[in-house]
């Protein structure tokens, strides 16, 4: 899969990745300005900006003036906070290129912060953060995060804390903007069925005044964790919900594809080791899964399940026991076989459409990777062997290292301590 990448003269970066006959084209910006650039102060004003961008700007004042003219095309548009960077996106057919980056670009340096614009988000957004407290699944990985990286921005909600978001105004919305939303730091993929020299010409002229000011930097995290952890937060809910994982790579690591391939093996699909034993041996849960995050400078591999209350012990223990018995016994060739083939379909099914491919090269390039094609990370996939799998697996499952967060009716986070050995 062919993708060009290209440098503008002020700094923003192109990323072309042509799909011939696709019927749709995704425009995708890309800006390093993620919670993790926040003081506490400001904790929650990356995610408050992006909805901002959607409230009007000098071409468009109102939001119904964009979310009326995409829909006139019948596009999809939204927005996204990440730790390390937030991203706007409009996806529509293919003859409405220009229309999208017009609109795109528009939003992401031309917002006017209407004062009460910025009031009314207020409530939104303080009505979003008291939607993730009720949703127990949500909340515990915010738990899992508090637990790891504690009062640092890896660790705080990336919505922002109730106090600081209720305190913000368009004056810090307009310096945090001219802070980090910058050229160097932005990142344009156009993704589907166009002419190439059209999608460039139509980004330089679109993003000719975009601001060129130094970028502000980020805090790097700082890790400290000697002996097993845990955390709990009561609530009365119907089932409770857990994280029990360990620290891990960041995403330049090179042993990502390894751990991505322990994730696979314990806990992707139903005939993963945790679905059979906690879902159809114990009849413990609904839902079990697990996975391998990876950030600039930090990274955890993690397992979630929603679990009967009475069995949450009884669970901790059983995945315990089965992160053993990775990094003990290791795994067989047939089982690699099949993970590394999961791993491979489940990639492929996950790059079919615009959107999908525009996300793949953009999270890269927000990183500051050298850009894979597809082939490339399957090519790294089936590289991992068995000896890898052992080999990563005694250096992550350490009790030093191990971590649980759980919401439930439960007080006593110590009484979970003891079930934390490997």
């Amino acid at each position: 899969m062919r993708f060009e990448r290209n440098i503008l003269a002020n700094g923003v970066r192109l990323i072309t990745v042509p799909m011939k006959d696709n019927p749709t084209v995704t425009v995708l910006v890309i800006v390093e300005a993620g919670s993790k650039y926040e003081t506490k102060e400001l904790s929650g004003i990356s995610h408050f900006l992006e909805h901002m961008c959607f409230k009007g700007t000098k071409r468009r004042p109102k939001a119904i003036d964009i979310s009326r003219e995409l829909d006139g095309i019948g596009s999809q548009s939204n927005a996204f906070t990440d730790q390390e960077f937030t991203g706007y996106f409009a996806k529509a057919d293919k003859k409405h290129l220009a229309s999208i980056v017009d609109v795109v670009a528009d939003i992401y340096q031309n917002q006017s912060f209407p004062e009460a614009e910025i009031e009314k988000e207020k409530g939104v957004i303080l009505e979003e953060i008291n939607m993730n407290e009720d949703i127990p699944p949500r909340r515990v990985q915010d738990l899992f995060a508090e637990l790891l990286y504690g009062d640092q921005p890896a660790g705080w909600d990336i919505a922002g804390r109730k106090e600081t978001v209720s305190r913000f105004g368009k004056a810090d919305l307009v310096e945090y903007k001219n802070n980090h939303y910058v050229s160097g730091a932005t990142t344009v993929v156009v993704s589907g069925d166009f002419k190439e020299d059209e999608v460039k010409r139509l980004i330089e002229q679109h993003f000719s005044t975009i601001h060129m000011g130094k970028k502000s930097g980020k805090v790097a995290v700082l890790e400290n964790q000697n002996a097993p952890a845990a955390r709990v937060l009561f609530k009365e809910s119907g089932q409770s919900h857990l994280v029990i994982g360990v620290r891990s790579f960041h995403v330049y690591d090179k042993r990502n594809p390894v751990l991505r391939t322990i994730a696979t093996i314990l806990g992707k699909g139903m005939s993963s080791r945790l679905f059979q034993r906690v879902r159809e041996e114990m009849g413990a849960c609904y839902y079990i899964g697990s996975s391998a995050e990876a950030s600039s400078d930090h990274g955890a591999f993690a397992i979630s399940a929603g679990v009967q209350h009475a069995k949450v012990s009884a669970v901790v223990s059983a995945i315990v026991e089965e992160c053993t018995r990775t990094k003990e016994e290791g795994i067989s060739e047939a089982e690699l076989r099949k993970a590394k083939d999961f791993m491979i379909g489940n990639f492929y099914l996950g790059l079919e459409s615009s959107d999908e491919l525009a996300e793949f090269y953009g999270f890269q390039e927000a990183f500051r990777k050298e850009l894979k094609r597809p082939r490339e990370v399957v090519a790294e996939i089936e590289k991992v062997t068995a000896d890898d799998v052992g080999l990563v697996a005694r250096e992550i499952f350490q009790e030093k290292r191990l971590n649980v967060a759980i919401v439930g009716p439960f007080k006593d986070e110590k009484q979970f301590l003891p079930l934390l050995k490997f």
